[in-house]
């Protein structure tokens, strides 16, 4: 008996002595691995620098928000951080009319530029779901079509995407998505478009006026619209065909917009430029957390500008007279 008792407590010790062993081990290989994943971060990027970067443009605004463009984020630091953060970008675009030829371009390259790597939806509105081409999407890449009236103006088009846009962050994306924006059909992707470019509110810097003075910005000058801003006010002119942030900031953008469209509809009036007038309007008011350069959205693949290093987003060559339903 006595022998029993004492072979147990030797069990008892040996399988205490053993279980700490595995612990130190699990301990030491954690430790071991946290050094490891330490050294591969600090190889991921170089160290950043206060004295370095671009000189020939402005890398900020007057009320501190960014200005992103080449040379100014290390896309693979920031995308191992936003990473983390499991996104999903919803992404819209109108494709009305002859404009369904656009479709496939803007797709494919979006889907070998457009936030690689992350979660993305795209939203496409179109009154042809039935020449929607088929183009493959990557992994957690998806694609939701849309039938949506058609228009005999497409001035009409451009006023009813508020409204569409307002809609479908209402009734839809609070549950499916973080962040969105909204993106011109004509157009293809060149470059990376990625997590640099995420923000609570972003807007685009227009290709065809970022070196241009105030004056000569194509705001709408007439008082009686809801979009009116005065020749010596204004910050930047903003292209309406890209812009984004948060789903609470865009749908206040666009709530906005809608209400001062319809107004001004109210009063027989129509902006110079439909919702992109209204669009400066409201980031004239509301400041933009984060702009993007032209490189987000310029104005020909072909064309050049000394301050553009990369074309990530251009507009494509058309004839304007041919695909739009009327002058």
């Amino acid at each position: 008996m006595l022998l029993r008792q004492n072979f147990l407590i030797i069990l008892v010790f040996f399988g205490m002595v053993l279980s700490g062993l595995i612990y130190l081990n699990n301990i030491q290989n954690s430790c071991n691995q946290q050094k490891k994943e330490q050294v591969v971060i600090k190889l991921l990027y170089n160290q950043p620098s206060v004295l370095v970067g671009r000189t020939d443009v402005a890398s900020v605004t007057p009320w501190s928000a960014p200005i992103i463009w080449e040379g100014t984020f290390d896309p693979i630091l920031i995308d191992s951080i936003y990473k983390q953060q499991n996104l999903t970008i919803a992404t819209t675009v109108f494709a009305l009319g002859k404009y369904t030829r656009f479709v496939k371009d803007f797709l494919e390259s979006a889907e070998q530029h457009y936030f690689v790597g992350f979660r993305v939806h795209y939203y496409l509105f179109t009154d042809q779901p039935e020449s929607v081409p088929e183009v493959k999407m990557g992994e957690n890449r998806s694609l939701t079509v849309r039938k949506v009236q058609s228009f005999k103006r497409w001035q009409d088009i451009s006023m009813s995407r508020m409204e569409q846009l307002e809609k479908l962050i209402e009734n839809e994306l609070a549950s499916e998505a973080d962040y969105i924006f909204c993106l011109d059909i004509d157009t293809k992707f060149y470059g990376r478009w990625g997590v640099e470019s995420l923000g609570r509110l972003v807007g685009v810097i227009h290709p065809w006026l970022f070196d241009a003075p105030r004056d000569r910005f194509t705001y709408e000058r007439r008082p009686e619209s809801q979009a009116y801003i005065p020749a010596d006010e204004g910050d930047y002119y903003y292209a309406g065909a890209a812009f984004g942030g948060s789903l609470e900031d865009v749908h206040h953008l666009t709530k906005t917009c809608r209400e001062k469209l319809h107004i001004d509809a109210a009063n027989s009036i129509e902006a110079v430029w439909q919702e992109e007038s209204h669009l400066n309007k409201y980031f004239l008011l509301n400041k933009p957390s984060k702009l993007l350069s032209p490189e987000y959205m310029w104005r020909d693949i072909n064309e050049s500008a000394a301050q553009i290093k990369v074309i990530r987003f251009s507009n494509v060559a058309k004839n304007y007279a041919e695909v739009r339903p009327n002058p």
